[in-house]
């Protein structure tokens, strides 16, 4: 790794915290809303607030701690961004960052949120909740998997309740994974207001909102052997176009990681008296300052000496129509080292033959033909970690590439 611009961050160390800070480290027992009040006092103060517990794409616990400044800079910002204060809905696990910031937001608001009761996410569980609430003002953070169950469940119409119910929600945050072009574009045509997040627990949740920054965030995309290079912070975005890693600065960056100073300072990085985070995404920053999100870092495929954006794939294969989900990851393969595979979920639950072509198609036409899957699997439903995040690990372990020959069908596929 070259060296990295600025100074590191020092890592907040445990003997130092306030001690009313409020820990999130693992799921929320009892009523989420009794952490209104512990968060309201964190929150009235300055300095750490808040540490969220994620196991990262290593599975490596780090405990990011969220201060007071960043968590209020975060709810401003999107406050300033959407329709001012108002009244939010919890329907994801508490103790993730997205949870804390409903929690969070709602205590900035002075509003009370509404919460789905316990159990896996239905249409009908939600337009129950979202019936519940009372403000004129409404919110909601989804994942792109929860929309999906409302607008194109697997066997059924678009739920009309749970669609009426979001069409009252003055913005509907999606963040977690990708939203496809298919699902953004019936969102749009039911009329619902959602907003397209990109973020992390380190930027207190999203904080680019449909390729934007948010208006306390600056995004750079650096590549990683010019990242000593300060042009890259100091000069407006989009004055290098190309593809790098994507940072992001200002006053919503966290404090860093708790009592960890080797990831904290590979992280967390202070570039003329500003706080910048060094995501481990690849994206894309036009002139105007918008990032397209391209895929993580560890996403890239090497498959024969060439590169392949695992995400860039993954985003063809869902602009197709007859595609209702799609992942894309790499498996070992004895003639070229790694092999680009695809999880497929057919809309009508059929993979022929002439879908696949289809499919093979249009990722030769857009990104050339060493990015054209050469295994497929054919699959009800992508696998998904508890966060509704795809499970990439979970993927990649669906398919046995011993004897499968090159672009089919791997043997078992419908």
């Amino acid at each position: 790794m070259s060296e990295l611009p600025g100074k590191p961050l020092s890592a907040p160390a445990a003997g130092t915290l306030p001690r009313d800070t409020v820990v999130f480290d693992g799921p929320v027992t009892g009523d989420p809303l009794a952490l209104l009040e512990p968060l309201g006092r964190a929150l009235s103060r300055t300095g750490p607030a808040v540490i969220v517990s994620t196991s990262g794409s290593t599975g490596r616990p780090k405990k990011t701690v969220l201060t007071t400044e960043a968590l209020t800079a975060s709810g401003r910002a999107t406050e300033r961004a959407t329709s001012g204060p108002g009244q939010w809905l919890l329907c994801l696990p508490a103790h993730y960052v997205a949870g804390v910031q409903v929690l969070a937001r709602s205590v900035l608001a002075g509003t009370t949120p509404v919460l789905m009761a316990p159990g896996p996410f239905t249409p009908e569980g939600f337009a129950r909740a979202a019936s519940g609430m009372n403000h004129q003002t409404r919110y909601v953070s989804v994942v792109p998997t929860q929309l999906q169950r409302i607008l194109d469940p697997a066997d059924a119409a678009p739920h009309p309740e749970a669609v009426r119910a979001l069409a009252r929600f003055d913005a509907i945050l999606v963040g977690g994974s990708a939203l496809s072009r298919t699902l953004a574009r019936q969102a749009g045509d039911a009329g619902l207001t959602v907003v397209s997040t990109y973020g992390m627990s380190e930027t207190c949740g999203g904080c680019v909102y449909n390729g934007r920054p948010l208006d306390t965030v600056r995004i750079r995309t650096v590549p990683d052997d010019a990242a000593g290079d300060l042009s890259h912070f100091t000069s407006p975005p989009g004055h290098a176009p190309g593809v790098g890693r994507i940072w992001l600065g200002g006053d919503i960056v966290a404090g860093g990681y708790l009592d960890d100073p080797r990831q904290t300072g590979e992280h967390f990085r202070v570039i003329d008296g500003q706080r910048w985070y060094r995501t481990d995404d690849l994206g894309s920053t036009a002139e105007d300052g918008t990032v397209s999100v391209l895929g993580r870092t560890d996403d890239v495929i090497n498959t024969g000496g060439i590169k392949v954006s695992a995400g860039v794939v993954t985003a063809a294969l869902t602009s197709h129509p007859g595609v209702r989900g799609a992942l894309v990851v790499p498996v070992p393969d004895a003639e070229w080292g790694h092999a680009v595979a695809a999880l497929v979920v057919p809309r009508d639950g059929q993979f022929t033959n002439e879908l696949r072509k289809e499919l093979a198609d249009l990722v030769r036409e857009h990104h050339g033909s060493s990015a054209v899957p050469k295994y497929w699997r054919c699959v009800p439903e992508l696998p998904l970690l508890s966060t509704g995040k795809p499970d990439r690990r979970a993927a990649a372990q669906l398919f046995d590439t011993a004897g499968a020959p090159a672009d089919t069908p791997h043997p078992g596929n419908g």
